[in-house]
């Protein structure tokens, strides 16, 4: 039950980003709900895809279609109050990232891959939604810019490893790594921590 009210967290802040964006581009309700949907599902659906899950999760628990058509619902009716909330979009993304990770791993876990092929679904789930949604807005995706993103999913799943190596209970292990994600990505944008760029001494 704690991993499925993860995933379904994870589910409506993903969907929430992707309406938050959708509006920004002044997309009619159906392009808002597609959006909504594929930055959602669009990571999961790709780890299905690659550890072999058929059909993929979304088509067996129809309980996310209806929790993303809902909070698409709710997302447009309050969507003035969603954006008194400072940078309501980072917010959105970044709970995303870190429930989406452990989404992911825990499904590598489930299918007996090793940790660094977990860290690497984890990783998947968590962004790939995120990138579908800003192709299709035309944006660069946030994965690919300067911003650190997909770093904080490996280094929370690494968390999530070296934890459980310890005697505490899973449970909080998951809930740790998730909240180390959130942190380090907050304070990364806060103190703007980047990547090196390897473009800054070129004429």
């Amino acid at each position: 039950m704690f991993y499925f009210i993860i995933d379904i967290l994870g589910t409506i802040a993903f969907a929430i980003s992707g309406v938050l964006v959708a509006m920004d581009k002044r997309l009619d309700v159906f392009g808002v709900l597609i959006i909504a949907f594929v930055t959602a599902v669009g990571g999961g659906t790709l780890r299905d895809l690659l550890i072999g899950i058929k059909p993929v999760g979304w088509l067996n628990a129809p309980v996310h279609l209806l929790i993303i058509v809902v909070t698409v619902m709710l997302a447009i009716i309050f969507v003035k109050q969603l954006k008194y909330v400072r940078k309501s979009l980072f917010l959105f993304d970044t709970i995303g990232i870190g429930l989406y990770t452990m989404v992911g791993i825990e499904k590598g876990l489930a299918a007996d891959l090793l940790p660094v092929m977990c860290i690497a679904l984890g990783t998947i789930t968590a962004c790939f939604g995120g990138v579908i949604r800003d192709i299709l807005c035309n944006e660069i995706p946030v994965i690919f810019r300067k911003e650190i993103y997909a770093t904080v999913c490996i280094l929370g799943g690494l968390v999530y490893f070296v934890l459980i190596q310890f005697p505490i209970n899973d449970t909080i292990a998951y809930s740790l790594a998730i909240l180390t994600i959130i942190i380090m990505r907050v304070l990364a944008v806060r103190f703007k921590i980047s990547l090196p760029n390897i473009y800054r001494n070129q004429a």
